[in-house]
């Protein structure tokens, strides 16, 4: 029995000390000279502009619905003034950090993944390497600092949708002005409840451009690799995003509480 698991435990420690090879070639690139700004920049507008939509979408939506689901149970408890309250915590807490991650993951890993895939599977990364340029420092760390620095900024954004679309749900059975709903959206909210949410998507988007990155970067020969590479940066991206969430959340727990 020990000695059929052993060459899965063995492939899992050649896995994690690649990656961990990856992330300290990320690091000392990072901090080398000649750092590419205007690819750093298209990256932002590629990971962030073009999942805008998306992510908007999906936030208004998702605070429009929980906001339908949680008004007939806090009727029954004569607690309907709490909905605003408990539309926020709830959305800058966790609905929003996290399902914005998962949409990134879906999106924004899958096309790094892809794209660094197909550039490793046709030789591009290679002839970087041999024309001088240094492949690392312009696609990796580009795109893993875009997407550390856009993931935040996406879920703020969705944050507010997410409270938009809860103020029109509330609407649509009541009325309540747009300055009462807010005002209690606002006060209900304290530094412990956004520090906590902030920090968790920086690490979110690193996950996510880290991931993205590394399967991309290390795509086996053929091109059914890429999709490959593509699938595993989504479902691994997925996976660590509930890892950190639960980490933060109970390191959180113990340092607030």
């Amino acid at each position: 029995m020990a000695e059929q698991a052993l060459p899965g435990w063995k492939k899992w420690l050649e896995g994690s000390g690649d990656q961990f090879i990856f992330l300290k070639g990320f690091f000392r690139n990072m901090f080398r000279s000649g750092f590419e700004w205007s690819e750093f920049v298209r990256q932002c507008y590629e990971i962030g502009y073009r999942s805008f939509t998306l992510v908007g979408t999906t936030a208004f939506i998702m605070g429009l619905v929980l906001a339908l689901q949680l008004r007939p149970t806090l009727v029954d408890f004569g607690a309907e003034s709490m909905l605003p309250r408990t539309l926020a915590v709830s959305i800058i807490r966790e609905i929003g950090p996290v399902i914005t991650a998962i949409i990134c993951a879906g999106k924004i890993a899958s096309s790094i993944g892809a794209e660094l895939g197909s550039m490793k599977v046709t030789e591009q990364i290679d002839a970087m390497d041999v024309s001088g340029a240094n492949p690392m420092q312009y696609l990796v760390v580009t795109r893993i600092l875009a997407t550390t620095f856009m993931v935040p900024l996406l879920t703020l954004i969705g944050d507010v949708l997410g409270l938009i679309g809860g103020f029109l749900a509330i609407n649509i059975s009541g009325k309540v002005s747009v300055m009462l709903y807010f005002n209690k959206c606002i006060a209900s909210i304290d530094f412990t409840d956004l520090l906590p949410a902030f920090i968790k998507t920086i690490f979110f988007g690193f996950v996510i451009g880290f991931i993205g990155c590394y399967k991309g970067y290390n795509s086996n020969k053929g091109t059914e690799s890429v999709g490959l590479s593509a699938n595993s940066a989504v479902v691994a991206a997925s996976l660590w995003i509930f890892v950190i969430d639960a980490i933060v959340v109970q390191i959180s727990n113990i340092i607030i509480y």
